[in-house]
């Protein structure tokens, strides 16, 4: 078993006086919370796992009541703190065209015409999207917002992902003594 964490949520406070957490999550993903009996918190380099006794969802916002929490207190010793889920039980929810932004590093990337035009070094973000880092078989390296305009393909079982090479893109996202 792949014995990594994945970050889910966070705790942002407490919803009640009975110990339940106000949690953010990523949209969309009620069902996989509703799914889960088990999370892990880290506090000072210390993993912590947490029994989850019910999940229901108010506004945006997921209330949790953990078995191990049951006063306000005892939320506030963990306000902040991330939630953690192993990437194995992640990937487990995810339906058939979903992925994780961390799978498509390594990928083979292809022009629109099929051809390689190099592969996918690095992901990173400008706070509106995500962006791949393509690094050419030349060593050059480049960005591209991952959004379907620009990667209109995306084919994790068989390793590569299709770039639209839209005139200029490589001189307007070059990435020079690592900097952009």
């Amino acid at each position: 078993m792949n014995n990594k964490l994945i970050s889910i949520g966070k705790i942002l406070n407490f919803h009640g006086i009975k110990g339940e957490v106000k949690a953010g999550f990523t949209a969309g993903k009620e069902s996989l919370l509703k799914s889960l009996k088990q999370v892990f918190v880290f506090q000072n380099n210390v993993k912590t796992a947490y029994d989850i006794e019910s999940v229901r969802f108010h506004k945006n916002f997921a209330i949790i009541k953990f078995k191990q929490i049951n006063s306000i207190n005892e939320v506030m010793a963990v306000k902040g703190l991330l939630l953690h889920i192993y990437e194995e039980t992640l990937k487990s929810g995810l339906d058939k065209d979903e992925f994780l932004i961390s799978d498509l590093s390594g990928l083979c990337a292809y022009d629109t015409d099929g051809n390689k035009i190099g592969i996918v070094s690095g992901i990173g973000d400008n706070n509106a999207t995500n962006l791949l880092e393509i690094q050419k078989t030349d060593g050059l390296k480049f960005l591209v917002p991952f959004v379907k305009e620009w990667v209109p393909v995306v084919d994790i079982d068989n390793g590569k992902i299709v770039v639209n090479m839209i005139d200029g893109i490589e001189s307007l996202f070059t990435i020079q003594d690592n900097r952009i």
